[in-house]
């Protein structure tokens, strides 16, 4: 949490730059400038992310991976706020992969906050120390008299004052300071931290500079697709070669025998042209090929939904967690509730498709990659090409998206093979089918719910019977449920058990892995609950909360914080009031240690013609909204997404093979769909934590609840568009 990969000694570099100015980087060294530079001061730079130069400008470096979650922004924020430099001072570019002065590298999990909270700092802070030091030996005054400001070192006893920029030689000269220990502003001094930063790279952006993956060119560059088997798992018996490298265009087509891993290279059909659309046209109009499509062919989500109802009817094969006597208490209770919920398959929908330029010389592989995670991309490459992972460079791009499709590599593999195989740089890019079909899916899951409430409206018993995919006791990637998961600890009578399904589809982490999904099985039952009781669904929420046991996963005084707060702020109390066919729901979930408690207001037509109103939002994430204009967005974003999910998104699996293919069958949510989002934070002592995650969850059930409040139809099963929600 406090390590940012650099210790005393590792701080201090001294570097020339053409332009001078001071570096501060990782080993002290001491280098001569080099005369042609004209201006012979030095460049500081704080462990590869900041560089003074000597007119004042300072150029913080972002290291982790920019998917659109604001981080290029945000991680040099906290390192300007304690330099102390203007932010419009502030250039902003993009790292690369570097073990070596970097940690935490990645993008995922809403780790870059809590993760560099404090390693982001101390940089910043420990640049400003030897600023400071380096002032006070040129203005002769005790360091303790010097403040600064915006770039300035400023003595207020004789009005003296010192740039940064005529600073960078003197500090070349000094001691490390130990980061560890180097004094941090008290929050009630920050000037960047907390106000609205716009994104550094909004410009760029809306004019359409290159930025992405799919932007990148490379002199002489070829262009590729790779089709694979439409069934997971298959491989090639044979291609039509021959009539494929007879296309005008064409330069190259092999057959990639590939892996049996499907998160890494799979067999398929490279194809190399001039242009990317000549080897879409020859790979869609031309390409011939037999499949060995393997075993998973068997598969289907109507196999999956079968069998779940099978297994529903058995015991669990597994107990996951096991408090209390639930046959009694359910046997004892006052009201019962019980209903099997089900959740499909779901493709991550990035708008940009999956993309790579590589080129392969000597031995060595560079690579430009809109990569979530560089540092699994490296060593999947190194393995798969078989050579060691520091011959692999890799350069991050922007992301147009990734949602946890990123944190797979496969495609890096296949960019990786295909760029030795034909020895000049080349660039695969993936169609928006390819996109669709061959990803690594959020997984299904099926749940059988039974809870009672005793004669004063209280949970007392809660059972679930959790089908899964998996093969023993292992769960498939991200379909696991933790034992601790809410309500889990706070239910005197609760037993959870796991029966598992063999799967051949890909599955992994998709936005607020498991989450997503629990948030919807698990707060949609809560109000089939507090119906049965007959009680206020906040008022039911907050008396679960009132009493935790051990082993809870969350702290109940902040989720009941948020969940007073979003009930105020959205008028709950005057829900009442509402006409006939509209509701309000509520929801709330902990997740990627963020707080959330939500309100969403729907109207519903007679016809089943169904409209989001308003949703309200609440959120803990501890002291610190670093850039509350990005907080803001990613909250709204998350609801956004999750209304997508909500509205009509599913992959449905027949024959092994995915059906849908693009945005017309996996639709995203319109413009004319999308709802105000009123988004409200509550400031505790707590460390901040992230945003990219935790906003996601409560969303579905939220809504689904005001489905209920608004027409009496109870949504247990995902998408709504599978669903009837007319009413008289």
């Amino acid at each position: 949490m406090t390590r940012a990969g650099l210790g005393r000694r590792e701080f201090l570099k001294v570097s020339a730059l053409a332009g001078g100015g001071l570096a501060v980087g990782s080993w002290f060294e001491f280098l001569t400038p080099s005369e042609a530079a004209g201006d012979v001061r030095r460049s500081f730079v704080a462990n590869a992310h900041v560089t003074i130069a000597p007119d004042g400008t300072v150029t913080l470096v972002a290291q982790n991976p920019e998917i659109g979650q604001g981080v290029k922004t945000m991680l040099p924020m906290l390192i300007a706020e304690e330099l102390d430099v203007a932010w419009t001072d502030v250039t902003v570019v993009q790292g690369g992969l570097d073990a070596e002065n970097f940690s935490g590298q990645f993008a995922g999990g809403s780790n870059a906050t809590p993760t560099h909270w404090l390693p982001m700092r101390r940089i910043g802070a420990a640049t400003r120390a030897v600023l400071v030091t380096a002032a006070a030996g040129m203005l002769a005054v005790p360091e303790g008299e010097l403040e600064t400001e915006a770039g300035v070192v400023h003595h207020r006893a004789s009005g003296r004052s010192v740039p940064y920029g005529d600073l960078t030689d003197a500090a070349a000269a000094l001691p490390a300071p130990d980061l560890e220990s180097v004094p941090l502003k008290d929050p009630a001094n920050f000037r960047i931290i907390g106000t609205d930063v716009p994104d550094v790279d909004n410009e760029a952006i809306v004019t359409g500079r290159p930025l992405y993956g799919i932007d990148t060119t490379r002199p002489g560059m070829l262009y590729a697709v790779f089709e694979k088997c439409p069934v997971f798992g298959g491989k090639v018996r044979s291609a039509n070669l021959d009539a494929v490298r007879a296309e005008p265009g064409i330069r190259h087509a092999f057959v990639v025998e590939g892996t049996d891993n499907l998160g890494g290279l799979n067999p398929g059909v490279a194809i190399v042209a001039d242009h990317w659309w000549v080897a879409n046209r020859v790979r869609n109009e031309v390409l011939e090929v037999e499949w060995d499509e393997g075993p998973t062919a068997s598969q289907s989500s109507a196999g999956f939904a079968a069998r779940a109802a099978e297994l529903f009817e058995q015991t669990p094969a597994g107990a996951l967690r096991d408090d209390g006597d639930v046959a009694s208490a359910l046997a004892g209770a006052a009201a019962t509730a019980m209903g099997d919920y089900s959740y499909p398959f779901l493709a991550h929908a990035p708008l940009e498709p999956q993309n790579c330029t590589a080129e392969f010389r000597d031995g060595r592989i560079e690579m430009w990659a809109p990569t979530q995670t560089p540092g699994g991309g490296r060593g999947l490459v190194a393995e798969t090409l078989g050579i060691p992972p520091e011959h692999v460079t890799i350069h991050l791009t922007r992301m147009g998206g990734g949602f946890g499709r990123r944190l797979y590599n496969d495609w890096l593999a296949e960019t990786a093979w295909i760029a030795r195989e034909v020895g000049v740089p080349v660039k695969l890019l993936w169609s928006r089918e390819d996109d669709t079909r061959h990803d690594l899916y959020r997984p299904a899951g099926f749940h059988r719910l039974e809870g009672g409430v005793d004669a004063d409206g209280r949970l007392v018993a809660w059972r679930n019977h959790f089908v899964s995919f998996g093969n023993g006791e292992r769960f498939a990637s991200s379909a696991s449920v933790r034992s601790s998961e809410f309500p889990a600890g706070f239910v005197p009578h609760f037993s959870m058990g796991a029966s598992m399904m063999p799967l051949g589809v890909p599955t992994g982490a998709l936005r607020a892995p498991g989450s997503n999904a629990l948030a919807f099985v698990y707060q949609s039952f809560l109000d089939e609950l507090a119906h049965a009781a007959g009680a206020d669904p906040v008022q039911f929420r907050l008396d679960v909360l009132a009493t935790p046991g051990e082993d809870q996963g969350l702290d109940a005084a902040r989720m009941r914080t948020v969940l007073e707060s979003v009930a105020e702020r959205s008028g709950w109390a005057r829900r009442g009031d509402l006409p006939r066919g509209t509701g309000m729901g509520v929801a709330f979930h902990y997740s990627h240690r963020g707080y959330f408690a939500e309100v969403i207001q729907a109207t519903v037509s007679r016809a089943g013609e169904l409209s989001v109103d308003q949703v309200w939002v609440v959120g803990d994430v501890g002291s610190q909204i670093i850039n509350p204009l990005n907080a803001r967005n990613n909250t709204q974003g998350g609801v956004i997404d999750a209304l997508s999910q909500a509205f009509g998104q599913e992959i449905t699996i027949e024959g092994g093979r995915a059906v849908q293919a693009n945005f017309n069958a996996f639709p995203l949510l319109k413009m004319r769909q999308a709802p105000p989002v009123d988004v409200h934070f509550v400031i505790t002592d707590n460390n901040p934590t992230g945003l990219g995650e935790p906003a996601l969850p409560p969303a579905i059930p939220a809504l689904c609840n005001a489905i209920f409040a608004a027409t009496g139809v109870r949504v247990r099963s995902l998408p709504l568009s599978n669903h009837d929600l007319s009413w008289s």
